[in-house]
Formats: C-alpha cells, structure tokens, sequence
C-alpha cells in the first residue's frame, strides 16, 4: 500500500513539473529532396553533378526550437558557407523563409520577423488551423516513441528550375497562365512523452511534441532534446520590423521575386550565374 501511494505522489509532482515549468530545447536537421531539371546543352554531366551536390549542402540546414507548454521560438543554427567556385554563382530564388519565428499555441498567432531582400519584415497573423488525422503507427525517434499525423493540403505546382543567366525563355502565354495545384500529403510524428502542442516550423496541433515532419520534398527530424535545462530557456517575441499580415507579405515577396528574375535575364549582361527556384 505504501509503495502505491508513493508511486502515486511521484505522478503528481512530475505532472505538476509539466504544468509549471517544464521546458525544452529541441534540435532539428533538415534536408531537401533534389528534383531539379538541367539543360544538357548548357551543362556537362561533371558540372551537373557538382551543382546538384552544391545546392543539396545549401539545403541541409540546422534549426532549434525553444519551448514551454505554450511559447516557442524557431531559429535557424546558421553557419557560415563555403565560398563558392570562381566564376560560378548560384542564386537560390525562394518566397519562404523561417527567419525568427515565435508561436503562441495558448492564443493562436505568431509572429516571424524575417529579413528579405534587404528589408526587415515583422509578419504576426493567426496560426492556421491543421486538421490532422490522427493514425495508428508508431516508430522510435531516438528514445522517444513516436505517433503518426497526417495532413492533406493543397498547394502551387511549381517546377525546380535550372537556368544559366539570360537564358530563359518564358512565353507571355505561361506567365499569365493561372497556377496549378495539386494535394500534398504531409507526414509528422508526434511524442505524447513530450506534452506540448508544437514542432518545427509552422506545424504544431498534436498532443505532443512533433519530432519528424516530411511534405514530400523537405524532412524535417529532431536530432537532439534537452529538457528542463539549467538555464532558463528565454523565448522572447520579437518586435522589430515593418509589420504585415502572412497575405501581404506572400504578395510583396511575390513582386519582388518577379521583378529580381527579370532583371536577372535582362540581355547584355555578362557573368555565368546560375538560378534555382524553389517549387513548392
């Protein structure tokens, strides 16, 4: 009897620690699938095969997420690059971007203060509602045991595209034809062990922490956690930056983007500069 009760009091004190005060410190590795269309009269089979190795480097990236039960921070780990060939650019052409995201789970919004072509952006909207569906797989992350979530969304289709500078040729006809969508699904997986409804990115919505993301082209997985540091974990909003909703800064980064690629192509110029869109 008396070992019941004891058991009983240790559940309650490790319940009340999550409640209060419980927080963590979660690592994440990204990487990106490489479906990338080139051009064989433009470049040989030994510089396809060194851009596509360049380009997969410049997608392996490291994030950390900082989190209590109901705040978090989400921060790229940058590193310095390596510098490139001489003679050799490559621009990697993208609207996203996490920069410094902060969420609040508790109240339904975040803010992302994001740096983009040289302007510094403060985006705060509502977090959107994720209609995950719950499955009943499991696996082992590390020493996590880990549940699977689905999730159906649609989105653009948009090709990876590999050009050399001032050598694409898109008709007025493609350019003002309306977008393609087509439905993604996207897996995560998800440890009640870690009680908090959050993860990496914009995904959170599960009851536990979502440890592996994948939406068919980038995988997102934990690699290291820490809980309960010594230090106190400090999440803190950020607040500088020209304030706009998610809708208006899609729009923004959309013009620039256009306005970046053609004069990107402008004839006359000089240089062996190479562009990579991002799909998706």
């Amino acid at each position: 009897m008396k070992r019941i009760v004891l058991t009983l009091v240790t559940i309650l004190i490790g319940v009340s620690i999550f409640a209060q005060d419980f927080q963590g410190v979660a690592t994440y590795k990204s990487k990106r699938k490489m479906d990338l269309k080139m051009d064989s009269t433009q470049l040989d089979s030994g510089m396809q095969e060194l851009i596509m190795e360049k380009l997969k480097k410049q997608f392996e990236k490291t994030y950390v997420l900082r989190f209590n039960k109901t705040e978090s921070i989400y921060k790229e780990d940058e590193k310095l690059d390596a510098p490139q060939p001489a003679g050799m650019q490559i621009m990697v052409m993208s609207t996203g971007g996490t920069g410094v995201l902060y969420k609040n789970t508790k109240e339904g919004r975040f803010a992302n203060q994001n740096e983009s072509f040289s302007k510094l952006f403060l985006i705060k909207d509502k977090l959107k509602k994720l209609d995950w569906k719950l499955e009943s797989e499991t696996k082992n992350i590390g020493e996590y045991t880990c549940y699977k979530a689905t999730l159906k969304r649609k989105v653009e289709i948009r090709e990876s595209i590999m050009t050399i500078k001032g050598t694409r040729k898109d008709s007025e006809e493609d350019e003002d034809k309306e977008p393609e969508m087509e439905e993604i699904t996207i897996t995560a997986w998800y440890t009640t062990q870690i009680p908090v409804n959050n993860g990496p990115g914009n995904y959170y919505g599960l009851p536990g922490l979502i440890l592996e993301v994948n939406d068919g082209m980038e995988t997102v997985i934990c690699s290291k956690i820490v809980l309960n540091p010594k230090n106190k974990v400090a999440i803190s909003e950020p607040k500088k930056g020209k304030e706009v909703t998610q809708e208006k800064y899609d729009a923004i980064m959309e013009k620039k983007m256009k306005e970046m690629e053609e004069q990107y192509h402008r004839p006359g110029k000089d240089g062996h500069r190479m562009e990579f869109r991002v799909g998706g």
